[in-house]
């Protein structure tokens, strides 16, 4: 590419920064400084500047890239070898153990055989690198020249989505969500858990750190079921994703805080995406293992040597030259998932399907055994009582469970406009039972008298309440009849059951992610030494964002193909929200139900007829009419001091 930059030459052979990036710069460690070193935006300086077009230091036109996994990380990765790394599409080969492209992105069925979706994407507007992709990718259904994210605007913009009805209880009763009932102490505690250092935290679980009021809170409910979290998860992850949805805490209540698309997370992302890297000469291979990788070590490094793949039962060898580059998806969320029917329960068979032996987990191990640079997947795959859990599929003619569906909702659910929001959960059930209708059709070819609904649970150890049984051990009839008894329709559960195909998905690692965790647990995205391998994915390490996102997968494949092909470009870090005094006042004065915080009646006195007053929510009531904690206790003391001199 030199020819490209031949009018800039002599600027950049006396630049110390070309060809010495940091590609993905860490808020959390740098100072906010301006310096004559600082060339390029802070850490965390998102925005327009940032989508210069990469200039590689050389051609990469004769490079071959070797995709492992078409998930999202796959195809993130292919696209910026495109756009950033100019390498042609053909050169571009995609090695996929699944018969189907989008790995965990799923969406598939018909009205005859049901829908099916193991989950689902609580979207939010700052995810800066999914934007950056699918801001370029054409549209499903817009013409030219409209993208992915100019749909994704129009529906959102013009559909807002919040939920009346986030949490219900007694037999299909809505439950007061208003409020998130923390005490003064949990609290404190969420902001002393911000203020941790990360490396403080290894292989620390939430209830290791938690108080039992915390757990029992309405914030918890609101949290653990929309992220999936378990009492027994990260307290790692737990805390970065408290910084990472900073500026959402006050919308979680009623989920105003989430955009969602028009259809299910397959049409939406996985089908334009692949249109467009088809369209550009990518190939893509499915129902091909990859097995293990060839890599060379010595004192220059790693180099991978040959692709060792399984494919029709036979074992072949793709070799793999010095300028060709590997990316592999390690581990994997929706590996061995079980599935059930109406009439039958997932047929879970753990003993000869053994933790973490099978196809989507065999690559990581190998990896593993051979460097220490390359994690340890046990701590994520050793341990499926704890990263499991099961969701349902609702195909639904009109019924009565649609019909109380329908008094759920925001809008009339048959009318393509926000149904629920969002999840419903069932505060009262054993199994912690929550479903969602998201906007309707979910699938473009979907019927109009046909809803889709998703239902999940995160307790798969008890007994639900009316069904006797765990979730896992349920048919789909069993899963309708635990639903409708919790909705207050359990009298009319034959009708439900005629008119609602159910397909099942249990699914032993969907949380594995979310396993306690320590420095070293998970691999770098190029870990030390590589020069032709990255890893991407939900199991890489990053400096400051969070997993279970497409956002995230996202990241790691952007930051694996800067670094391998050492581009003049960086990865900002996550949206600097967290430091905004603006969310971080908002979100005290959320936590604390909009009550007084501490110094708010001083502070508010302060900002009053400035510039800056509006930096504080106005409270339910007039802020003149109660004092703060702070002025409260300060006239305590005033008092017990006049009464000692008395």
């Amino acid at each position: 590419m030199s020819s490209t930059t031949s009018k800039f030459e002599k600027l950049l052979n006396g630049s110390k920064e070309y060809g010495n990036v940091n590609h993905q710069p860490d808020s959390s460690k740098e100072i906010q400084i301006n310096t004559p070193e600082k060339t390029m935006p802070f850490s965390d300086q998102i925005g327009n500047y940032q989508r210069n077009k990469a200039i590689p230091s050389k051609s990469y036109k004769d490079s071959k890239i070797y995709i492992v996994g078409s998930g999202i990380a796959g195809m993130a990765a292919a696209y910026y070898f495109i756009r950033d790394g100019h390498i042609p599409g053909e050169n571009i080969i995609f090695l996929d153990q699944l018969h189907v492209d989008g790995g965990s992105l799923d969406g598939a069925g018909n009205t005859t055989d049901g829908y099916i979706i193991r989950g689902g994407r609580e979207m939010d507007m700052t995810y800066e690198n999914l934007w950056d992709i699918f801001q370029d990718i054409p549209a499903l259904e817009l013409p030219e020249p409209y993208s992915v994210l100019d749909e994704y605007r129009l529906v959102n913009d013009n559909d807002p989505n919040y939920s009346k009805a986030r949490l219900i209880h007694q037999k299909g009763q809505i439950k007061d969500f208003s409020k998130f009932g923390l005490d003064k102490k949990d609290q404190l505690a969420i902001i002393k858990l911000l203020l941790k250092k990360k490396e403080d935290l290894d292989d620390i679980t939430i209830e290791d750190y938690f108080s039992k009021s915390f757990l029992e809170s309405n914030f918890w409910f609101f949290w653990r079921t929309m992220f999936a979290f378990e009492n027994w998860h990260s307290l790692l992850e737990c805390k970065l994703y408290m910084h990472r949805f900073l500026h959402a805490i006050d919308g979680m209540k009623d989920l105003s805080c989430l955009v969602f698309p028009k259809y299910n997370q397959y049409d939406t992302f996985v089908t334009p995406l692949r249109k467009f890297l088809q369209s550009k000469g990518v190939q893509i291979d499915l129902n091909t293992l990859v097995k293990d990788l060839d890599i060379h070590s010595d004192v220059n490094g790693k180099v991978v040597e040959a692709i060792i793949i399984e494919k029709e039962g036979k074992e072949e060898r793709i070799p793999v030259g010095k300028e060709n580059y590997v990316i592999a998806t390690t581990g994997s969320m929706t590996e061995d998932t079980f599935y059930g029917d109406n009439t039958t329960a997932p047929a879970i068979d753990l003993n000869k399907n053994k933790s973490g032996e099978s196809a989507g987990w065999k690559l990581w191990k190998n990896l593993a055994a051979k460097s220490p640079v390359f994690g340890k997947p046990e701590k994520f795959c050793g341990n499926i009582e704890k990263s499991s859990w099961e969701s349902a599929t609702l195909t639904c003619k009109p019924s009565a469970f649609t019909e109380k569906v329908k008094e759920l909702c925001v809008n009339d659910p048959y009318s393509g406009k926000t149904a629920t929001g969002g999840i419903v959960t069932i505060s009262d059930s054993n199994w912690l039972m929550s479903f969602t209708c998201n906007r309707q059709p979910h699938f473009p070819d979907q019927p109009d008298d046909i809803l889709v609904i998703w239902v999940y649970a995160l307790f798969m150890d008890k007994e639900g309440d009316y069904v006797k049984k765990t979730m896992p051990q349920c048919t789909g009839n069993e899963l309708l009849e635990e639903l409708a008894y919790h909705l207050g329709i359990i009298d009319q559960v034959d009708n439900i059951i005629e008119n609602t195909i159910v397909r099942s998905s249990f699914m032993p690692y969907i949380t594995s992610m979310f396993m306690p965790r320590a420095k070293g647990d998970r691999p770098q995205v190029v870990p030390e030494g590589c020069k032709n391998l990255g890893l991407v994915g939900q199991f890489v390490e990053t400096n400051n964002d969070i997993v279970f996102t497409m956002e995230s997968s996202v990241r790691t494949a952007r930051i694996a193909v800067y670094e391998l092909l050492n581009l003049n470009k960086q990865v900002p870090d996550i949206n600097p929200l967290q430091y905004d005094i603006r969310h971080l006042l908002k979100a005290a004065q959320s936590l604390n139900d909009y009550e007084p915080i501490v110094g708010e009646g001083l502070l508010r006195k302060f900002l009053k007829g400035t510039y800056y007053e509006h930096l504080l929510v106005e409270n339910a009531e007039d802020p003149q009419d109660h004092e703060s904690f702070f002025t409260e206790q300060l006239n305590k003391l005033k008092h017990w001091i006049g009464g000692v001199r008395d």
